[in-house]
């Protein structure tokens, strides 16, 4: 997959859980592993924009493009 998701590299620096922050973003924490483990097909931007905002980060700190 040529884009990959770096919530967990964040989730690392912020001392958070993934159980924590599946509750402050307002989505199951299942969801937040399909996310994390790289196998979402789509993102809403209103989910990546609450992510951004709980982990105090841009979204470029949480997806970025594998060549």
């Amino acid at each position: 997959m040529p884009i990959v998701v770096d919530v967990d590299v964040m989730l690392a620096r912020r001392k958070m859980s993934v159980g924590e922050l599946a509750e402050r973003v307002g989505i199951t924490p299942a969801n937040l592993a399909v996310l994390k483990n790289g196998r979402a097909k789509a993102v809403r931007f209103t989910t990546l924009e609450a992510l951004c905002e709980v982990l105090e980060c841009q979204p470029g700190d949480l997806l970025r493009r594998e060549v």
